[in-house]
């Protein structure tokens, strides 16, 4: 099989087009015959940091067909449509390959109709976004219509890839979303998305849209810059609000002013999907499968995801978009579809 592979740490000229064997799988695996891969920030900054294996095959997102079936597995089948999570976590082979062998749990069905294109877009980005709106003290556990009604959540950069799946999410639950972004464009994108209220913080005064927006304040935030944004977040969440942290966009460290945020009983919430425990990845994977199933995440620019495709050769050039702020999911063409 084909197969991206490097062995040691450096740009994205470190990464190549190699034929590997074809994996088989063990006890609760199964065997993936890719046609998609998504491309994450995570793929770039692990390429860059000492290996954790003689030779890595980056991907944690991806969606194709299972091919073969490993002994003790009785939940899927030759020729079942399955979309991939966390599938390069702890292990050297990921979604960036022909065929990628996974155990069960990272493994979850792909709905009727639903294509390839969208099943790899919706791992790392969903799931993150599912695990920032469902951490709020008053708010709900599972995503669904009408589990957010009544809540108003502010998605700090709803053009991201993470924000656009929180803003659709967010909206697909019934929440009032108000989100910012950078540049007109992007605030197209977000409004695609569906989001109610969408502020350009270029322009200034994003304090007083928010307020505008919000009267009585957010109870929830989605951030990706808290170094840039706290003093923001405080200003606009209500008492007993969260504030949701998934990235360090705009710097390593902020400084948390401690009598105004006990006296709101604030939460701050950090989140990232790798120590996450099972549970809580498999109830997002649930509520994402089911987001899709019924058109509450959607993929492409009339959805505010552009989808940028690379064939599998290309896959330095495609971890290099993401590196450089690509808008929108980068994919890998494995195979057509």
């Amino acid at each position: 099989m084909r197969a991206i592979v490097y062995t040691r740490p450096g740009t994205s000229d470190v990464l190549s087009l190699a034929e590997r064997d074809i994996p088989e799988p063990g006890p609760g695996e199964v065997r993936v015959r890719l046609m998609r891969s998504g491309v994450n920030p995570t793929d770039w900054r692990f390429r860059i940091r000492p290996l954790l294996f003689d030779e890595v095959t980056p991907g944690q997102d991806g969606a194709g067909v299972v091919d073969a079936v490993g002994p003790h597995v009785g939940d899927f089948a030759v020729g079942d449509r399955v979309w991939l999570i966390l599938a390069q976590h702890g292990k050297p082979s990921g979604t960036a390959a022909e065929y990628v062998v996974q155990p069960i749990s990272r493994v979850i069905p792909l709905p009727d109709g639903v294509g390839f294109d969208i099943g790899a877009s919706i791992g790392i980005p969903a799931l993150t976004a599912h695990r920032a709106l469902t951490v709020h003290d008053r708010g709900p556990w599972h995503l669904g219509p009408g589990t957010m009604t009544g809540l108003t959540v502010l998605v700090q950069g709803g053009a991201g890839a993470v924000g656009n799946a929180a803003v659709q999410l967010a909206r697909w639950s019934g929440a009032t979303v108000v989100t910012t972004v950078s540049s007109t464009s992007k605030g197209s994108l977000a409004k695609a998305a569906g989001a109610h209220h969408v502020i350009n913080y270029r322009q200034g005064g994003t304090e007083s849209a928010v307020r505008a927006a919000a009267p009585d304040g957010v109870d929830l935030v989605v951030e990706v810059a808290p170094a840039q944004n706290n003093a923001l977040d405080l200003a606009v969440v209500k008492t007993g609000g969260t504030i949701s942290i998934y990235a360090k966009h705009g710097g390593d460290e902020y400084s948390v002013p401690i009598l105004e945020t006990y006296f709101k009983n604030l939460r701050y919430q950090y989140l990232v999907l790798y120590s996450l425990h099972a549970e809580a990845l498999a109830r997002a994977a649930s509520d994402v499968t089911a987001a899709i199933a019924t058109g509450g995440f959607r993929i492409g620019e009339e959805s505010g995801l552009p989808i940028h495709h690379f064939p599998l050769a290309e896959a330095a050039a495609a971890q290099d978009a993401v590196e450089q702020g690509a808008v929108g999911k980068v994919l890998l063409d494995i195979a057509e579809t």
